[in-house]
C-alpha cells in the first residue's frame, strides 16, 4: 500500500488530487493536511508515509523554510513540492533544501499523476519547461555557459545524448525506453554512464546540468562524425 499526504490548504485542490491519485493507485492510503503543523503531526503518528505532496504557500510554511523544517524533522520521508509557483529559482532552491521533485499545479492532471508515479519509482522530477525557460532567450553555443566542459558532453555517445535529452524533458526510464525502442534496463545503464561521465550523484543534478545544452547541436555533430 502506498501512503501519501496531500498537504495543501485548498480543499478543492486536495480533493481533485486525491481522486486522481486514488484512481491511478487503487491500493493507496491518501491523507490530507492543511498546514505544516498538521503535516508534521500526522507523520509523527504515521511513520509509514511514503510521500508528502507539499504546497509552498500553506500556513506554517514560511516560504522554503517549511521544507527545511519537515526534512530536518523527518529526513527519511520524501517531499515533493506541488505548487502554483513557477519561478525557476524557487524550483532549484526547493531541490537544494531537500525536495525530491517539483510539480506545478498548472500541469494537466494526468501529467501530475505521471510525475508522482515517476517519483514513487525512485526517479526525480523537475518541470522541464521551467528549467529550460530562462536559458532559451540567452542561449549561445559556447559551452562555458552550461557549466559542463565541452569535452565531457562530447564524450557522450549518440545514444547517451538521446537518453540525456529525454531525461532533461522529465521523461521516466520507461518512457525513454519506449520512445527510443530500447529496453528499460538498457536505459538505466545509459543513465548510470551519463551520471558517471558528468560526475554527479543523481538524476536530479544531471537534469539541472542539461538545462542549457543544445542537444540538436551535439546530436548533429555526432551523427556527422
Amino acid at each position: 500500500m502506498i501512503h501519501i499526504i496531500i498537504a495543501d490548504d485548498h480543499p478543492l485542490f486536495r480533493e481533485a488530487i486525491r481522486n486522481a491519485t486514488q484512481q491511478r493507485f487503487t491500493d493507496s492510503l491518501i491523507a490530507e493536511t492543511a498546514s505544516l503543523d498538521e503535516s508534521l503531526t500526522y507523520i509523527g503518528e504515521n511513520p509509514d508515509v511514503d510521500l508528502v505532496l507539499l504546497d509552498l504557500n500553506m500556513p506554517g510554511m514560511d516560504g522554503l523554510n517549511g521544507i527545511v523544517n519537515l526534512r530536518s524533522t523527518y529526513p527519511d520521508v520524501p517531499v515533493v513540492i506541488l505548487s502554483a509557483e513557477e519561478d525557476k529559482n524557487v524550483v532549484l532552491q526547493s531541490m537544494t533544501y531537500g525536495a525530491v521533485g517539483f510539480i506545478t499545479k498548472s500541469m494537466p492532471r494526468e501529467k501530475i499523476i505521471a510525475a508522482i508515479e515517476q517519483i514513487l519509482d525512485g526517479q526525480a522530477f523537475l518541470p522541464p519547461d521551467i528549467i529550460r525557460r530562462s536559458s532559451e532567450n540567452t542561449y549561445t553555443r559556447r559551452q562555458d555557459n552550461t557549466g559542463i566542459p565541452t569535452e565531457i558532453i562530447s564524450s557522450l555517445t549518440r545514444r547517451q545524448l538521446l537518453v540525456f535529452e529525454r531525461m532533461a524533458k522529465g521523461e521516466s526510464n520507461k518512457q525513454i525506453g519506449y520512445e527510443l525502442s530500447i529496453a528499460e534496463t538498457t536505459v538505466k545503464a545509459h543513465v548510470s554512464a551519463i551520471l558517471r561521465k558528468l560526475k554527479v550523484q543523481n538524476r536530479m543534478k544531471a537534469v539541472l546540468c542539461a538545462s542549457t545544452i543544445d542537444f540538436d547541436h551535439y546530436l548533429h555533430r555526432s551523427h556527422s562524425a
